[in-house]
């Protein structure tokens, strides 16, 4: 009941934060951070780290920290971003199923639908692995958990489908290496108004292009869920109920018990 309220408690605070502060000036201090950061020998690492924690539910920051990358190393920011992005879910994988693999034996040999599931990704592999892995939904840390509570999903399998979400990952590092050029007040005074416009049509553009790409992925997942409820087969049904239920997987349920 008090979480609406505390929302928007929330956000009229931050958005008075901004106010007075000036958005130019937390825009700097962001900046000079990233700077420091970028300085540290180490600096990818720590944020590599980041990377990996969030990860694991209940995380969804994975958007912002990619933008951060190339916030903090512009356009070189990618390689250590696709590192951190493959690595980060490799080791929540692992993690996670070695973690669960009693409850996972439990759960899934007593819940219909997530037996005929996998089965169906058993079939039909890694065409429908990736297209799940590539859909905005779920999002990047519960869908670590998510492939980790299917049986029938390697790791070989997952990893290889995890190289298909890079191009979006380097989406997120030019926009975020776009928005330092303009968080920067001595780069943006050098600028003339063409090359702001340029850069601001660019974080547009790119935040606009992520949107819809991540649109058609979910629509084609839609799709295929619709085509699998309009199938005959009792089998196809009860797999389109699985995927619309996701939230019922064994390492995402709220009421399940080590």
């Amino acid at each position: 009941m008090l979480a609406a309220p505390c929302e928007v408690f929330f956000h009229v605070c931050l958005a008075a934060f901004t106010i007075v502060v000036t958005p130019a000036r937390i825009a700097q201090f962001a900046y000079d951070v990233a700077q420091d950061i970028r300085h540290l020998r180490y600096g990818y690492v720590l944020l590599i780290v980041v990377m990996i924690v969030a990860s694991f539910p209940p995380f969804v920051a994975r958007g912002p920290l990619l933008d951060l990358f190339g916030f903090t190393y512009g356009l070189q920011g990618f390689f250590p971003a696709a590192v951190g992005t493959l690595a980060a879910a490799a080791i929540a994988f692992v993690t996670l199923r070695a973690m669960f693999s009693k409850r996972l034996r439990s759960w899934t040999s007593t819940n219909e639908k997530w037996q005929v599931l996998e089965d169906v990704i058993r079939s039909r592999g890694l065409p429908l692995i990736i297209l799940i892995r590539i859909s905005s939904f779920p999002p990047w840390a519960w869908s670590n958990a998510l492939f980790a509570s299917i049986a029938p999903v390697s790791l070989f399998q997952f990893f290889i489908a995890t190289w298909f979400v890079l191009p979006e990952v380097m989406v997120h590092v030019f926009v975020g290496s776009r928005i330092a050029r303009l968080s920067d007040g001595e780069q943006r005074n050098d600028m003339d108004t063409q090359t702001k416009l340029l850069n601001s049509f660019a974080v547009v553009g790119g935040i606009f292009e992520t949107v819809l790409s991540s649109s058609l992925v979910y629509y084609f997942m839609q799709k295929e869920i619709k085509r699998l409820h309009a199938s005959s087969s009792a089998r196809d049904e009860l797999t389109a109920e699985a995927l619309e239920a996701t939230e019922e997987s064994p390492l995402l349920s709220s009421d399940s018990r080590v």
